[in-house]
């Protein structure tokens, strides 16, 4: 026993030394550095790159697919996220390669103000995405490689042709990327990948509305970084119209909504106090951590809602002609 105490006690300066270079290695550039070539060092890069989205995209996005296409077998659950996370991937790494100094303001944490990637590299990365994105898409059918061609135009047009500059255009174009988004999802998931029923179709046409007209609430939290680089959103432009038009848009699509989706009085009731409380943080709390409560309870919301036409397909109206 004494004997293995001291080989203990003679290998923990080896331990210390090893464990000292192994910790600083993997606090350096995820491609500059040795360490940064380690399936850990680029899965938490590629992470870094779409977690702020994963709320906002991946989630309700994938709440509605499935809720909405119907979801053709449990096992289809996984292509619809893979799809919808590798676009997602493409549009963070062509948005993030624009605006650096904005990243370093409102977000650090990001791969290139974090300096986990070099600028060089993450364009080769963008660009790398399109072609995989669309060889993933048309290996389920041409309408999905359709919404990733979209996709990824609608990603040009945000980004490299800076219509996110000025916040109608923003608005627009974030609602019909999010339209293809929702389209190819929901062609995966079903199981017909070439078509969607009325149901998918009418889910689509309302989503993009409410991405339209409300989209605008992630906006506040990152005013600062958005002034840095002279971009004109809609609180920075109007910042009290801006707050105040949340309450009434949110509370009039939970009404809405829940008369098109034929929820319970009960649930509208819940439904219009959730989008009523969430009005009132963004016109009253208006500092930037408090936005951001506002915004997550916002995408919650958006979840929500998402769910509703897999409500009126399974629970409601399971044997209606509207479906076929």
């Amino acid at each position: 026993m004494n004997k293995a105490l001291q080989l203990l006690r003679a290998a923990q300066p080896i331990y210390n030394f090893l464990l000292n270079h192994l910790l600083a290695a993997m606090q350096t550039s995820a491609f500059a550095q040795s360490a940064s070539d380690t399936l850990f060092g680029f899965i938490l890069t590629i992470f870094l790159f779409v977690k702020s989205d994963i709320k906002t995209t991946l989630i309700p996005i994938t709440i509605l697919c499935v809720s909405s296409a119907p979801l053709c077998a449990p096992d289809r659950i996984f292509p619809v996220v893979w799809w919808i996370f590798l676009h997602l991937l493409q549009f963070d790494t062509s948005n993030q390669i624009q605006d650096v100094e904005e990243d370093a303001k409102n977000k650090p944490i990001r791969p290139l103000p974090a300096g986990r990637i070099s600028l060089r590299h993450a364009t080769i990365l963008r660009w790398g995405l399109v072609p995989a994105c669309w060889f993933i898409s048309v290996l389920h059918s041409g309408p999905v490689l359709f919404s990733s061609v979209a996709l990824v135009l609608f990603t040009i047009l945000y980004n490299e042709l800076q219509a996110s500059r000025h916040w109608l255009t923003k608005n627009i174009v974030t609602a019909i990327g999010f339209a293809s988004f929702e389209v190819g999802g929901m062609l995966i998931a079903g199981c017909d990948t070439l078509r969607m029923d009325a149901v998918g179709c009418l889910s689509v046409a309302i989503s993009t509305a409410v991405f339209a007209t409300t989209i605008h609430t992630q906006d506040f939290k990152d005013e600062a970084g958005d002034r840095l680089i002279g971009r004109t959103t809609l609180p920075i432009v109007s910042p009290q119209a801006g707050r105040a038009s949340i309450l009434p848009l949110l509370a009039m699509w939970s009404i809405a909504l829940s008369f098109v989706w034929q929820l319970t009085w009960a649930g509208t009731i819940l439904l219009l106090c959730f989008s009523s409380l969430i009005g009132v943080r963004f016109l009253l709390l208006r500092n930037r951590m408090a936005d951001q409560t506002s915004f997550l309870l916002y995408n919650m919301w958006l979840s929500v809602v998402h769910m509703l036409p897999g409500y009126w397909r399974y629970l409601r109206y399971q044997n209606d002609p509207f479906i076929a």
